[in-house]
């Protein structure tokens, strides 16, 4: 048998390109997309159009108040409609004065009443905001591959071990901080401009159905 001097082709190899980034901000299509949002962080739609985000440190720097922020603004949007239910219950079972002001409105800025909350709660809660911040600060922030907010905290084990799954969980936290606070600054608002609390206006939201009906008919709403 007779073999060919001539050599095979070799053969080619194509490498996988980088997906290109949109040019255009996805929030602000009449806007550039700022360059420091490249979207390697869950959430990233390109939204930044007063350009505080200047480098990637920035945008890290951001994303962890973003995240501090969004945590506190989901307690305190479940803890509101929660003390307008309970407070006058929980203060008659331990023999206390209800904190809430006229109309069952929650204590707040713009409600007043903080005044009226015991100074231990609030050391408390300093004491508590601080060893957190502490621990993020020089702790969890200093660990290999740290992302903002990662704490490590997680006594349930819901965050999944897959790329995918915590991709997820990543995005659905943002969401719903950032829907988180503007609730709140709408309870605050609402209440201050209705005098009346968000529990008593939108009881549906907060009431089972037949409570919500049977108040409605005694009050003269449903005839």
């Amino acid at each position: 048998l007779h073999m060919s001097d001539e050599s095979l082709p070799e053969p080619t190899i194509v490498e996988e390109q980088e997906p290109q980034l949109p040019t255009m901000s996805q929030s602000l299509p009449f806007m550039e997309r700022p360059a420091a949002l490249d979207g390697s962080l869950a959430g990233d739609v390109g939204f930044d159009p007063l350009g505080f985000a200047k480098t990637k440190d920035d945008l890290l720097k951001y994303r962890e108040a973003e995240i501090k922020h969004g945590r506190l603004a989901m307690l305190a949007a479940a803890g509101w409609p929660i003390s307008e239910l309970f407070d006058k219950k929980l203060a008659a079972l331990v023999g206390m004065t209800p904190l809430l002001q006229s109309a069952d409105r929650a204590p707040s800025v713009l409600n007043g009443g903080l005044g009226n909350v015991s100074p231990l709660y609030w050391g408390l809660c300093l004491a508590g905001a601080a060893a957190i911040d502490l621990y993020g600060i020089f702790g969890a922030s200093k660990k290999e591959g740290y992302t903002p907010g990662d704490l490590g905290f997680d006594p349930l084990g819901v965050f999944p071990e897959d790329k995918e799954g915590q991709e997820w969980v990543k995005l659905a936290e943002v969401k719903n901080g950032r829907l988180a606070m503007i609730a709140i600054t709408a309870f605050a608002v609402q209440e201050l401009v209705t005098q009346t609390g968000v529990v008593d206006a939108t009881p549906v939201f907060f009431k089972p159905l037949p409570e919500v009906m049977f108040e409605y008919a005694n009050s003269g709403y449903i005839q």
